[in-house]
């Protein structure tokens, strides 16, 4: 039943869509955001948004966002569904440009303009997990696929990894393009790394001066209502110096269900910090000395640091059998020790971090085979790749 109402939801937005195709013309200076991963300035929509409104004034900005679909999902506001199914489909097929970091699945049920551009800005790095079309099945893999048929340009970190995202989506490799993603930007900019440094310190005086151990752990699907937390905190504060400090940042699936009780606040007051709420992953990545991940995308984030990873896949086997699986062997692919008790954490983190024993030369392997750009200036490069399309070599305007 749940199933039939999504597909009919997806055929309301498409028929909307249809209408406003039919009878209105595609506007150049529309740019229509579908953000239902990251709905922050900084994400890779976000960093677009923030470009092109410096470039030209003139250009509208209409979006989803992430916290819409889950309203209307969850039954909301008469305003809001009317909202979406009405108003939303006019400004997308009107759009001269859309933007996604996401699957929006009402996109299987859509044909656009062969004036519009449909720019898929994935929200992961890269990926150690199979994903999209490498990894769902049935219907969702079908509709998805569909979805998928509407890109006109797929923006990719490097060109290493153009024919492994070529086949994720599904798309032509004509279609996939390494220019870099947008909000990598960030990670290259030395001023804002040094204020956002100095607002979490500022935020949190007391971690100033120790050693910041980042405990994040990647999502699992059957842990979303019963989470666990496998790193032995107690362990952990009784086998590192005092100076040691974890802190925890969990996904917001589980953060949710996740209660930090008022005892483990005491208990673990001046060693563990629960960030699972704040709101900036890249301050984090700053900060940390030292990173503890299992499966996550993360690491593409902090492997420009070249700082120690530590991966913690306690489940590896488990999770190759039943989760997605993986592009490349786990532990052959991985930049840092792979340990699976919370005492081989603890002796990886004394090797890494406070003997300075760690792999900088695969660090560097890594790094390099999912970065072709070190200058950010990603989000300039999309800018001016999707743009090309609206003017002739003369200058003339297309449209």
């Amino acid at each position: 039943m749940k199933q039939i109402a999504k597909k009919m939801g997806y055929l309301l937005f498409a028929f909307f869509f249809y209408m406003n195709r039919i009878f209105t013309r595609v506007n150049k200076h529309k740019v229509f955001c579908i953000m239902t991963h990251d709905s922050s300035m900084d994400s890779n929509v976000g960093m677009i948004i923030q470009e092109m409104k410096k470039q030209d004034a003139n250009y509208k900005f209409y979006y989803i966002k992430k916290e819409e679909t889950a309203e209307v999902k969850n039954g909301g506001k008469v305003r809001s569904m009317l909202s979406f199914f009405l108003v939303k489909p006019f400004h997308m097929a009107t759009a001269g440009y859309i933007f996604l970091d996401n699957t929006f699945l009402p996109m299987a049920y859509l044909r656009f303009s062969s004036k519009a551009k449909v720019v898929q800005l994935w929200h992961g790095t890269g990926t150690i997990k199979k994903f999209g079309q490498d990894a769902n099945e049935g219907d969702l893999k079908k509709l998805e696929n569909h979805a998928n048929r509407t890109i006109t340009h797929l923006i990719v970190n490097a060109e290493e990894i153009r024919e492994q995202y070529a086949g994720a989506f599904g798309v032509e490799f004509d279609k996939v393009y390494a220019t870099g993603l947008p909000r990598t930007d960030v990670l290259f900019d030395r001023e804002k790394k040094k204020v956002d440094r100095a607002n979490f310190y500022n935020q949190y005086p007391e971690l100033k001066h120790k050693k910041l151990v980042l405990y994040a752990p990647t999502f699992r699907d059957n842990e979303v209502a019963n989470p666990k937390m496998e790193l032995d905190l107690d362990t952990f504060i009784n086998e590192l110096p005092e100076d040691t400090v974890c802190m925890i940042k969990l996904h917001p699936f589980v953060a949710r269900q996740y209660a930090w009780t008022k005892e483990q606040e005491e208990r673990y007051k001046d060693r563990v910090v629960n960030l699972s709420s704040y709101a900036d992953i890249t301050t984090l990545l700053f900060v940390a000395d030292v990173l503890i991940t299992d499966y996550s995308s993360i690491i593409y984030e902090y492997c420009l640091r070249e700082k120690p990873m530590i991966f913690f896949a306690y489940d590896l086997e488990t999770f190759e059998r039943s989760g997605r699986g993986f592009y490349e062997p786990y532990e052959e692919s991985v930049p840092g020790m792979v340990v699976r008790t919370t005492e081989e954490v603890v002796e990886a983190i004394k090797l890494n971090l406070y003997e300075g024993k760690y792999d900088h030369e695969r660090i560097e392997w890594f790094r390099d085979k999912y970065y072709q750009y070190f200058d950010g200036k990603s989000t300039e490069r999309v800018i001016k790749l999707v743009m090309e399309y609206y003017f002739r070599k003369n200058g003339e305007v297309i449209f």
